[in-house]
């Protein structure tokens, strides 16, 4: 049985004989709607509405700010090459500097900011394990973004981290220079 529910793919285009594959296979690949983990596809389910909002929020202050400083490209769930992972965070951050010169593939480079929106189905030690990776890998800044307690975390590094409220202002720090917003704004 084909039907969409069981094979979220296109029908001219047959899913994953295998659920793993090295890293240089998944690189080569055109699969979409996954992330690359330890050798297997985790696939990206469908944002529910609250977190799509909060997440194309979060991108449009930050673009807005990007664009008229002319400091990168900001980017929805792109993909990035973090350490041995393939990994889309939902809002990212690359400055011109670092910016690949061809983008039908994952960026060879992590992002130097990744913002991750959390979900109800996310669980705590995958965010973390998430976050960890991603400072491994080079990235300068991770936001956690968490819309039941409306909070914005901000790591640095695993020693170095701050929770901040809605009545709060996140900046970009030295990361994304200049940048600052009300917490709450992420939310309305």
């Amino acid at each position: 049985m084909n039907s969409p529910e069981l094979y979220p793919f296109a029908p001219e285009v047959p899913p994953p004989a295998h659920i793993t594959m090295t890293l240089d296979e998944f690189l080569a690949s055109d699969l979409e709607g996954y992330e690359y983990v330890k050798g297997a596809l985790v696939p990206m389910s469908s944002p529910s509405w609250e977190h799509a909002k909060i997440s194309s929020n979060v991108s449009w202050y930050l673009q807005r700010h990007v664009r008229e400083n002319q400091l990168g490209s900001v980017v929805a769930e792109g993909g990035f090459r973090v350490g041995e992972r393939v990994l889309k965070p939902d809002v990212a951050f690359l400055s011109t500097a670092r910016l690949p010169d061809e983008g039908r593939h994952p960026s060879p480079a992590p992002p130097e900011l990744a913002v991750e929106v959390i979900s109800p189905t996310d669980a705590l030690w995958n965010v973390l394990e998430k976050v960890q990776v991603y400072l491994d890998a080079g990235t300068q800044m991770v936001w956690i973004v968490e819309s039941v307690m409306k909070t914005v975390t901000v790591y640095r590094s695993n020693e170095d981290f701050k929770l901040l409220t809605r009545g709060d202002t996140l900046t970009g720090e030295n990361v994304v220079e200049g940048f600052s917003c009300e917490v709450a704004k992420f939310f309305e």
